[in-house]
């Protein structure tokens, strides 16, 4: 993986596996992406925090991991998933972090 682009992280892209549902991104250093490949769950680097925090750990709402692709450039990877718990999987308790239209006057057409 190429990690020099975003000082040691690279976007992952959530998508659930059955439905094909892009849930969420995150971002995964080595640890996390080495975390998530030793434990079968998505493992992320919280950005704000500065520390790895595996998805679900507090709401129960796991990510169990199905496979993970790479991109052609090796910076972006995109983990295919089985919801755990509720399946809801942004904070605010929506199933998806994609919810929201961005407003019409935003549209590139």
């Amino acid at each position: 993986m190429d990690y020099s682009k975003l000082d040691g992280l690279v976007p992952a892209v959530i998508q659930d596996a059955e439905s094909s549902e892009v849930l969420m991104v995150g971002f995964m250093n080595e640890q996390a992406l080495a975390h998530t490949q030793r434990t079968g769950y998505a493992t992320f680097f919280s950005r704000t925090r500065q520390k790895l925090w595996m998805k679900g750990e507090s709401s129960g709402n796991k990510l169990e991991v199905v496979e993970i692709l790479v991109d052609c450039d090796e910076d972006t990877l995109l983990v295919k998933v089985k919801r755990l718990g509720d399946g809801n999987v942004c904070h605010t308790g929506a199933r998806s972090c994609f919810y929201r239209y961005l407003s019409q006057h935003h549209v590139v057409k």
